[in-house]
Parts: C-alpha cells; sequence; structure tokens
C-alpha cells in the first residue's frame, strides 16, 4: 500500500522555526515591512523547504486577490434566506470594487483547517460571517487576528461588529396580524437555542404574547429547516396527533423553511390551513407565493442587510473603527391566504 504523505501546515513551519504562524505567513510572502531578524527569516525558509511547505490552493487563491476579496460565511448555501443575503452583499461588494466569496459553514461540520488560517494569517480583506454561534472556533480565531470583519444576521455580544435587522418588530408584526383575525392561542417555532436572531424573535414573541393576554403561547424549538418545521409543529400540535383537538389555532415560524414543513405537518394531522390552523412564516421569498394555501409572511430585509454588512466591512478594511449597525427597514407582513379568522372557512 502506497503511504499517503500528510501535507504540511503553517503552523507545523512555525513549530520547526520557532516563530508564530502569523510571521511565517508574512516572511514566505515577502513582506519586508516586518520587523524580523535576517536570521529568522533564514530560519522560516529552510525550515519550509525541509518540510515541503506550500501554501493550500485554497488560502493561495483568496492571497492572490486579498487587496479586493471578502469572504462571506454562511451557515447553508441551501437556505433561501441566506441566497437572497448572499445577493445583496454580492451586489454591493461589485459596486466598491470587492469581490464576495460564499463559504458553507453548517452546523456539525468540522471548523475548516485552511479557512482559520486564512484568519489568523490575515490573508483576505474581511470576513462577513453569517455563521456565529456559541462555542465556534472562529470566534477565538478572531480575537487572535486583527483581520477585519462583521457579524451579520447574528449578533456576538460586546463585539461591537454586529450588522442586524428589527427581528423583534417580526414577531410583533405576526403576532398582531393574527390578534387582529382573533387568534388567542398562538404557537411559535422558534430556532436552535443560543442562535440570534431567533433569540430575539422568541422573548418577543413572548413579550407581545403577554401585553396582548392571550390564552396561550406554546414555543418549540427546531432547526431552521423543512425537518425542523415538521417536528416541531407535531410537538405543539401534540393533543391532535392523539385524535384530540388542537390546543393552538395559529403557528408564527422563526423561517420560511420552517413554515414549509409545518405546513406539511398540519396536513398530516388531517387539519386544514387556515380553516383550522392559520400559518405565519418569517422571511419572504417568491416561493412563498407557490405553495397551497400561499403563505402569508413577515418580509424581512434581507437584501438590505447584505448589502449594509459589505458597506461595514469595507469601512472597516479602510480603517474606520468598528460599528454595531441595525437595518433601518422594518419587517412588513406579506398577506396571502394561509391565515383566516379561527375556524373560517375558505
Amino acid at each position: 500500500m502506497a503511504h499517503q504523505t500528510v501535507r504540511a501546515r503553517l503552523v507545523d513551519v512555525a513549530r520547526a522555526a520557532a516563530v508564530s504562524k502569523a510571521t511565517v505567513s508574512k516572511v514566505l510572502n515577502g513582506r519586508q515591512d516586518l520587523s524580523v531578524r535576517p536570521e529568522t527569516r533564514r530560519r522560516v525558509h529552510e525550515a519550509a523547504e525541509a518540510l515541503g511547505y506550500r501554501p493550500h490552493s485554497g488560502a493561495r487563491a483568496l492571497a492572490d486577490a486579498s487587496t479586493h476579496a471578502l469572504a462571506l460565511l454562511v451557515p447553508a448555501l441551501a437556505n433561501p434566506t441566506y441566497v437572497t443575503i448572499a445577493r445583496g452583499a454580492y451586489q454591493r461588494a461589485r459596486e466598491l470594487g470587492y469581490l464576495s466569496l460564499p463559504a458553507e459553514d453548517f452546523d456539525g461540520q468540522e471548523a475548516d483547517e485552511s479557512f482559520n488560517d486564512l484568519v489568523q494569517e490575515g490573508r483576505v480583506d474581511g470576513l462577513l460571517i453569517a455563521s456565529a454561534r456559541p462555542g465556534h472556533p472562529l470566534l477565538e480565531a478572531l480575537r487572535r487576528s486583527p483581520v477585519p470583519h462583521v457579524f451579520l444576521n447574528r449578533s456576538v455580544e460586546g463585539s461591537g461588529r454586529n450588522v442586524t435587522m428589527d427581528v423583534a418588530r417580526s414577531s410583533v408584526t405576526a403576532l398582531d396580524h393574527l390578534h387582529a383575525l382573533g387568534h388567542r392561542a398562538v404557537g411559535h417555532i422558534a430556532g436552535p437555542p443560543g442562535i440570534t436572531p431567533s433569540d430575539t424573535r422568541e422573548q418577543a414573541f413572548l413579550r407581545r404574547a403577554d401585553e396582548l393576554g392571550l390564552d396561550a403561547a406554546p414555543v418549540a424549538s427546531g432547526d431552521f429547516t423543512e425537518d425542523g418545521g415538521v417536528s416541531a409543529a407535531l410537538e405543539l400540535l401534540r393533543p391532535a396527533t392523539e385524535g384530540g383537538r388542537p390546543p393552538i389555532t395559529a403557528l408564527y415560524t422563526s423561517s420560511l423553511a420552517q413554515a414549509i414543513g409545518a405546513m406539511g405537518a398540519i396536513r398530516s394531522l388531517g387539519l386544514r390551513i387556515p380553516e383550522d390552523i392559520s400559518v405565519v412564516g418569517n422571511d419572504d421569498l417568491p416561493v412563498a407565493g407557490h405553495l397551497h394555501p400561499p403563505l402569508t409572511t413577515v418580509a424581512m430585509p434581507l437584501y438590505e442587510l447584505g448589502t449594509a454588512a459589505v458597506e461595514a466591512l469595507v469601512a472597516a478594511v479602510r480603517g474606520a473603527p468598528p460599528g454595531d449597525v441595525v437595518v433601518p427597514t422594518q419587517p412588513h407582513l406579506v398577506l396571502r391566504g394561509s391565515t383566516a379568522r379561527p375556524g373560517d372557512a375558505a
């Protein structure tokens, strides 16, 4: 069996030369402004040659475009919410003379070593991070790296680099609509615990439900996927799964994908939309208007979020101090056929 050669990493060169990874990166990239003794430079080059070190192909590609490349890290490229955000980011980046490069960082995936190397070495101009979650290894890497970055559609407390929307207003908009129709028992399908903006949306939902005096406002958590919507909807509708009466008359989901899954779960129980259960989804995309029935949604300024994040990041790249940004565009209701008064006929 042929022996598989293990590619030498930047950290291996740094260890062999007894210097930091950042020093190795700058020496090998020919940075003459680095205050390093000649013998240290020589030691780095000798260690790299002895180990057969060569830059990761992905790192090299980004490094070649280092003055005009922004990396956009999203939880899932298949999530239509992030497709819209990415489009806004890409368009604004082009207008400002940059290229926005998407990368996927879904839950359960191990942190990509080459990406973390890029962060720690400062080999991209900046990072647009929509995948930050508690305990993410990237957060620790960013604390050790001077690379400009912003968090979008996520908030990292104390970072001063958050670009967000008024997600609390989305819950108020959805609940006010359902309350005005006469619903007094409304369930909410939240995202995974610890993820912003889901936590903010859930807290706003519970607060508004209390202000409106709803009889019931149960919450179930699920992934931001169709399957997550199915499991959470079945949890909220458990009495109906046993042949009883549904404990709620309406559902508000934290994502469009969850709403699609929830609608399937409702039908699987022999219930009708909206006659038995009204449904409001979060985020408005063209597919919402082609569901059966067409889905009432709370439209969020996703495209504007992408453009605002790029503007904030480019400003940071050019030396401006960081600061939190809230997109001024407010969520608004897109009324379709998935909501009606409780018990109304179609």
